[in-house]
C-alpha cells in the first residue's frame, strides 16, 4: 500500500493526464494537491510511485503518465465517481422520455445515448425474459414461398423472422399448423418451450408433411424471443483510439464488436466480477481475456428491473479516459434506465 501522500500524489496525475493527456511534471501536481508540499518531495515521491511501477516516464519530457498497474490502484483504491451535471441529467430524461413501443426500442436507445453522452462505443444488453409468456404465434405470408413467423409476449414485444418454405407445402396446411401451435403455445413460458417440448408435443400432433422444418421454424422463432438482445452503438468511436500501426486491427475489432455471442460473453463475464467499492466494473485492456481489446478499457454495470430480470449496459474505450466522470454517469443511468424498464413492464399488468 502507498502512504496518504502518495495516493494524493498518483490521483492528481491520474486526474490531470486523463483531462490533458499529456505527460505530468511535479510543477503540475504541486499547484493542484490539496497540501501544502515542496516541488523536492514530490519528486521524491514521483521517483518511489515510479519504481513501484504505478507511473512511467516517457521518453517526451520529464513528465509521468500512470502506467497499467497505476491505474488498477487508483480504480481499485481512489477513484470517486463524479455527479452528473444538470445539462447531462436532462439530456438523458429528455431521450428516455419517449413513447417507446418495445422493450428492445428501449434498450437500443440506451446504447445511442451512452454512446452520444461519451463519444466511446456504447453496450446494451436487455434484461433475461425467459419467463415472459407467449401470448400469439402467426404465420404471414409474404410473396412466392415466403413467410414471415411472428412471436408476440406478455410484455408486448414482437418477435419476427422471415423464412422459405419448401416446395409442394400448402397454405391450409400451414393455416392448420398455426392453430395447432398457437393453441399449444399460448400461455406458456418461453422457457417452458424447450426442444423438448416442441418435438413432444408438435412432432405427434401436427398431421401435415414437412413437420420437421415447422417445428424449426418455431424454434428459432422461440430462441430469439428468449435470448437477451444486445445493441451496439458508437462503432465509430474505436477509431478516435486507433493508432496509424493499428489500423489493420480495425477490421478484427469492428467483426468482433459486431459477433453478439461473443462480445456478451466478455460483458457478463467483467460484470460478474465483484466489487466491494462501486457498482460498475472497470477492466483494463490488458486484463480482458481478447488481444484486440489491449489498449481500451471496457466499463460495465448490471441493471435490475425486479421479476423481469437483470441487463447489461457498458462503455469501450480509452484507457486514459476519465474514470470518475465515467463511472458516475454509468452508475446514475443504469438506475434511469431500471426505471423506464419497469414504467414500461408496468403498462402490461
Amino acid at each position: 500500500m502507498l502512504t496518504e501522500r502518495q495516493e494524493l500524489i498518483l490521483k492528481t496525475i491520474i486526474n490531470d493526464f486523463t483531462q490533458t493527456h499529456d505527460p505530468v511534471g511535479s510543477k503540475t501536481v504541486m499547484n493542484q494537491l490539496p497540501i501544502k508540499v515542496s516541488s523536492a518531495t514530490i519528486r521524491n515521491e514521483m521517483a518511489v510511485l515510479e519504481e513501484k511501477g504505478l507511473i512511467e516516464k516517457t521518453h517526451l519530457s520529464s513528465g509521468r503518465v500512470p502506467s497499467t498497474e497505476g491505474y488498477r490502484y487508483y480504480l481499485d483504491n481512489l477513484v470517486e465517481p463524479l455527479q452528473i451535471s444538470s445539462s447531462v441529467y436532462k439530456r438523458i430524461i429528455n431521450q428516455l422520455d419517449q413513447p417507446f413501443h418495445q422493450v428492445n426500442d428501449i434498450v437500443q436507445e440506451a446504447a445511442k445515448i451512452l454512446s452520444d453522452l461519451t463519444n466511446y462505443t456504447a453496450f446494451a444488453e436487455g434484461p433475461e425474459n425467459s419467463d415472459l409468456t407467449i401470448s400469439g404465434f402467426r404465420i404471414v405470408p409474404l410473396f412466392s414461398r415466403q413467410i414471415m413467423a411472428i412471436l408476440a409476449t406478455s410484455d408486448g414485444d414482437v418477435h419476427n423472422q422471415v423464412y422459405t418454405l419448401p416446395y409442394n407445402v400448402h397454405g391450409d396446411e400451414i393455416e392448420r399448423a398455426v392453430r395447432m401451435i398457437n393453441d399449444e403455445l399460448a400461455g406458456k413460458t418461453l422457457s417452458e418451450v424447450t426442444p423438448e417440448f416442441l418435438e413432444q408435443t408438435l412432432g405427434k400432433k401436427l398431421k401435415v408433411s414437412h413437420v420437421a422444418e415447422l417445428i424449426e421454424l418455431v424454434k428459432d422463432v422461440i430462441s430469439d424471443a428468449a435470448s437477451e438482445q444486445m445493441y451496439v452503438d458508437g462503432q465509430i468511436n474505436l477509431l478516435n483510439n486507433i493508432s496509424l500501426s493499428d489500423v489493420s486491427n480495425l477490421r478484427s475489432l469492428y467483426e468482433l464488436i459486431e459477433h453478439n455471442d461473443l462480445i456478451s460473453s466478455i460483458l457478463n463475464n467483467e460484470a460478474s466480477l465483484k466489487s466491494d467499492r462501486y457498482p460498475v466494473k472497470v477492466s483494463l485492456g490488458s486484463e480482458l481475456s481478447n488481444d484486440l481489446l489491449k489498449d481500451y478499457s471496457l466499463l460495465t454495470a448490471e441493471y435490475s428491473v425486479g421479476s423481469h430480470g437483470k441487463g447489461i449496459i457498458a462503455l469501450l474505450g480509452p484507457d486514459n479516459m476519465p474514470y470518475s466522470q465515467v463511472i458516475g454517469l454509468l452508475e446514475y443511468f443504469r438506475n434511469e434506465l431500471a426505471k423506464k424498464l419497469l414504467e414500461y413492464y408496468g403498462r402490461f399488468k
